[in-house]
């Protein structure tokens, strides 16, 4: 931030010797550069302390002042002393050199803590901190060179002086220890260079307790590395490249961060790996990507960018390669990306959870055809068939997950259908065994975007034909106890949708939280279309306690207005309560199911589970027209109970279940996939 924006901070009023400038980052050719940051990860703070080696030269001038005093008495042997009588100073010679071999003892008969200029310390604490350092340095002692070089570096490291002199004089007492210390000055503000993504506050608070005080270098080696490691946790490429103490006591702080340069894709082929060309388009792959050029480059946000490219389908593998940019100091990224096919035919099977009279009439064969990046753009094309004994369905949908031009990833669905379903869930146990089959065909199209972290919201437009059928595919408008299949009276209903639906997702696991709220609300454009409100909400909650997972969930809805009796809730059966047939606890204007399940691992894919079930029309069947569950004696509300195994495949989740009811009935219940 800059000095203007600093100092609106309530903390920079107080210190105001304080100030943050951001610039473009620089960084030199001498380390720490670029590729320090991109061989060194997690990156590491800089050292320092310096002021540690500068010492050297002032410690070897001492040696060398002692060797050049003449000595009146040498004692023979490691352990013994050398006196000197000698009353002459001593001149340190910055070309001597410190042998580390030489264990020559000097008798040291007094040691003084000075200044620079030879002079008592005015501050006390500073006085006591070298005294505290010091382990060999004592009056009437004899000390080698390498125990002062120690003393020295003891000193230094306190981190409170920025230099450390020993000198040595000669008086009629022995020689004399003078060790000559300059404190660094003290804290008077602060500048902090290339912070541009750092937080102000994060630094002013590092430093907020030492203004006015001695500048401790260990204290700020710390502060250093706490910057170095905020960029760490947030996999952030920048650190701390240069710190240094200015004249009249500001701390100048060089922050280095490796701002994104140019970001190219690379297509690899899938079998070779070697570079080739690709189908979808650069500029699809690029807007996927939340790293931008001119960021600071994180490895967090590109793992992220990795998986939202996986999730576009398009792409079997996608993987980040991060390079320096010369020696700009910033980041190239080069993003490697392998293609799936883009399309094909495939074929396959399933089961009808509303086919209730027999195993084999609920399944189900399939034939589609997909296109995963229509014109390069990601855009998908799905046509489908299916057909079973009783229902049957073709669909043709064309998505754009992100329309072009659209900056809050709007996309956009547009789909036709033609499908034949049985009519079992609410107008089912026809006592002649005819069959009553709803025959829809569907056109609409819908939007759908993020407007909140873990919220997405879908609207749109939909428009219905819906009628009944009996078994030989003639239109009818009544079952068998005259209850009305329609609401119009004709053999079709009409209708107009307008579509709203938000849904919150803690995570993609079926364990985890989730809330759904869904409205349809009949546009009557026409006379004879129908006219009805219809909201539905369910929610989830996932618990897990070691390697058990509580698992609860609700959803409930109503319906006002004129509706088709076959678009009644429908309660009963294995997404609903188990125990029960499907539809079989009753159909209603309003409903509500409650449910809560133990799940729990048993052996290699296999997971174990107890669940009960709860389902009420709240009183509504009878308000439904015709009162189709009336007539067919529905309770209108029951419970059920029960445990099963479920096992993962490659078609999802296998759920077998063995489910008692409210009415001692018992039922097995299979299904493909997790309950909804």
């Amino acid at each position: 931030m800059s000095p203007k924006e600093t100092s609106k901070s309530p903390l920079m009023a107080k210190n105001k010797g304080i100030r943050f400038v951001s610039s473009h980052v620089k960084i030199p050719s001498s380390p720490p550069t670029l590729a320090l940051i991109f061989s060194n990860l997690p990156f590491c703070s800089q050292s320092l302390s310096s002021n540690l080696t500068k010492t050297l030269e002032s410690i070897t001038s001492f040696v060398s002042s002692i060797r050049s005093k003449p000595r009146r008495r040498r004692c023979l042997g490691r352990g013994s002393l050398l006196c000197s009588s000698s009353l002459a100073s001593a001149r340190p010679s910055a070309e001597s050199k410190l042998s580390q071999s030489d264990e020559e003892r000097v008798l040291i008969s007094e040691v003084l803590i000075r200044n620079k200029d030879g002079e008592e310390l005015e501050r006390k604490d500073l006085e006591e901190e070298v005294a505290t350092a010091l382990k060999a340095c004592r009056p009437n002692s004899a000390l080698t060179a390498r125990e002062v070089q120690e003393d020295v570096h003891r000193i230094m490291e306190r981190g409170y002086f920025r230099s450390c002199n020993p000198v040595a004089v000669d008086t009629r007492d022995g020689i004399r220890l003078v060790l000559q210390v300059e404190p660094n000055q003290e804290f008077q503000g602060l500048v902090c260079e290339g912070a541009n993504v750092l937080p102000s506050k994060f630094v002013e608070d590092a430093f907020r307790d030492g203004y006015g005080k001695i500048v401790n270098l260990r204290r700020l080696n710390e502060v250093v590395q706490s910057i170095d490691g905020w960029y760490r946790e947030r996999g952030l490429f920048g650190l701390v490249s240069d710190a240094e103490i200015l004249s009249g006591g500001i701390i100048r702080l060089q922050v280095s961060e490796a701002e994104v340069n140019n970001v190219t894709i690379r297509f690899l082929d899938r079998k070779t790996g070697e570079p080739t060309t690709g189908k979808t388009r650069p500029e699809t792959i690029l807007r996927q990507l939340t790293t931008k050029k001119g960021q600071v480059y994180s490895l967090l946000q590109g793992k992220r960018d990795v998986e939202t490219l996986l999730t576009m389908g398009t792409m079997e593998d996608a993987s980040i390669i991060p390079q320096p940019a010369g020696d700009t100091g910033k980041v190239d990224l080069i993003m490697n990306v392998v293609e799936r096919v883009s399309g094909g035919f495939s074929a396959g099977g399933g089961i009808s959870s509303g086919i209730t009279s027999g195993p084999l009439s609920g399944l189900v064969g399939s034939f589609s055809y997909s296109h995963r990046n229509v014109a390069g753009r990601n855009q998908k094309l799905n046509i489908s068939w299916e057909r079973g004994q009783i229902d049957s369905n073709f669909r043709v949908n064309y998505t754009d997950p992100w329309i072009e031009g659209d900056d809050k990833r709007t996309s956009r669905s547009i789909m036709v259908q033609n499908s034949r379903t049985p009519g079992t869930l609410v107008h089912g146990n026809q006592p002649d065994n005819s069959s009553v089959t709803i025959g829809r065909v569907t056109a609409g199209i819908e939007f759908s975007r993020p407007f909140r972290p873990k919220w997405s919201g879908t609207t749109g437009l939909i428009f219905q034909r819906a009628g009944a059928r009996d078994e030989k595919g003639n239109p009818i408008i009544k079952d068998y106890y005259s209850s009305p299949l329609t609401a119009s009276g004709k053999t079709h209903d009409d209708m107009l949708l307008a579509k709203l639906e938000s849904v919150y997702t803690d995570s993609g696991d079926h364990g985890s939280s989730m809330l759904v709220f869904n409205m349809e609300q009949g546009l009557p454009v026409l006379p004879e279309w129908l006219y009805f409100n219809r909201v539905n909400a369910r929610a989830r909650k996932g618990v897990e306690i070691g390697p058990i997972r509580l698992l609860v969930s609700l959803s409930g809805g109503h319906v006002v207005g004129s509706f088709s009796p076959h678009e009644a809730f429908a309660i009963g059966g294995t997404n609903s309560v188990r125990g029960y047939e499907e539809g079989a606890v009753g159909s209603g204007r309003s409903y509500v199911v409650g449910s809560g399940e133990v799940s729990f691992p048993m052996f290699g894919p296999l997971e174990g589970a107890i669940f009960s079930d709860y389902g009420s029309d709240l009183g509504s069947g009878p308000m439904v027209p015709g009162d189709p569950a009336g007539a067919r004696l529905k309770p209108g509300s029951g419970y059920g109970y029960g445990f099963g195994i479920r096992v993962d495949s490659p078609l999802g989740p296998l759920r077998l279940e063995y489910a008692f009811n409210d009415r001692q009935a018992r039922r097995f219940h299979f299904g493909v996939g997790h309950r909804n």
